[in-house]
């Protein structure tokens, strides 16, 4: 048996915040003191360390319960299936709906609930849930789908990463230049075609010292009376945390593929800092004693900004539909996931086309 990907979709916010838009924002420290360089300077090192020239926020009227459905009906469309059909609605994000003008999270009812009452499924055995798993979410849950279907629970999942971080953000923080909006969306099959589909999966959780990297925090401005939750994170743990363990799962992941390495045409990488990316890749060839393959790594960081759970459905939707020229992927092909994220959560999966 083959669980495979027959339908992919994606949601990109309408509305682009370039780097230029946030000139005017008074940045400061996580001790509340003010950065003594220009906006301008802060930004153009921002730019440089992350790859992010703009990014893509909702519009007022919609929450992530709204775009995962866009994302959803996008790959229901593109797999050619009936919805009454899916065993299945798995939803990842981390904040639920936050409406515009709130950092309220509202997860109830839950979202996966929410999307199933959008798309107007009517069947009762279409379970919907949520999962939680910071920005490796939507892997996750893509690997659930692939257990589910593998034991017979299922033979067609839907699985969606959704997430409005704009509404979550600190603006005195430079990190809420990173984040962004979106949604990506895929259906997971049994298909008759063994050897190909997901090959290999890797899942891991670090709590020891990891678990608070990510965090709900205060405003940076000091002697503000502003008690309300940002997310927040510490970039150098996390860089150095990802560089040190997402690596090794990857290769872990790989070598369970039973694929040669120089197979391996594609990485789909969870996009949130260029220049960590390009280096948690090329330690991973390392690993094998080999350099790192030029176009190995799509990237859309640069214009979509880090939108947690949505950016490697979405990536791989782009790709898929011809947005990265002069690239492309045929059957029989060898690619592979990898994200890693608050909680702190990694994880892997090696596919066959």
């Amino acid at each position: 048996m083959a669980v495979k990907i027959t339908g992919v979709g994606c949601y990109i916010p309408e509305i682009v915040r370039t780097n230029e838009d946030f000139l005017n924002h008074k940045f400061y420290t996580e001790s509340g003191e003010g950065y003594d360089d220009h906006p301008e300077i802060i930004i153009k090192k921002f730019e440089h360390i992350t790859g992010i020239k703009e990014r893509r926020y909702v519009s007022d009227d919609l929450n992530v319960s709204d775009i995962a459905t866009i994302a959803a009906q996008s790959a229901i469309k593109d797999a050619d299936i009936d919805p009454e059909t899916l065993d299945y609605i798995i939803v990842a994000h981390n904040f639920g709906d936050v409406k515009h003008g709130t950092t309220q999270t509202d997860i109830l009812p839950s979202i996966g609930s929410r999307v199933k009452h959008f798309l107007k499924i009517k069947n009762p055995k279409t379970v919907a849930y949520d999962i939680i798993f910071g920005c490796p979410g939507w892997l996750e849950g893509s690997i659930q789908a692939k257990a589910f279907i593998e034991s017979g629970l299922a033979k067609r999942c839907l699985v969606i990463g959704a997430e409005t971080l704009s509404r979550v953000v600190d603006s005195h923080d430079r990190d809420s230049m990173i984040y962004s909006d979106g949604a990506g969306a895929t259906i997971y099959e049994k298909a008759n075609e063994e050897g190909t589909g997901v090959l290999s999966h890797e899942s891991a959780t670090f709590t020891q010292n990891e678990s608070h990297f990510i965090f709900f925090g205060e405003t940076n401005k000091a002697n503000v009376s502003d008690t309300t939750g940002y997310i927040k994170m510490y970039g150098r743990k996390i860089y150095n945390f990802a560089l040190s363990n997402v690596p090794k799962a990857m290769k872990s992941c790989f070598d369970q593929s039973g694929k040669d390495i120089k197979q391996l045409k594609k990485i789909f990488i969870h996009q949130a800092n260029e220049k960590m990316d390009e280096a948690i890749v090329q330690r991973f060839y390392k690993l094998y004693g080999l350099e790192m393959p030029e176009k190995v790594m799509p990237m859309s960081i640069d214009k979509l900004g880090n939108s947690s759970v949505a950016t490697i459905p979405t990536l791989y939707d782009l790709f898929l539909k011809g947005h990265f020229k002069d690239q492309t992927l045929e059957k029989g092909d060898v690619i592979m996931f990898a994200s890693v994220g608050a909680g702190m959560n990694i994880n892997a999966m090696t596919y066959q086309i």
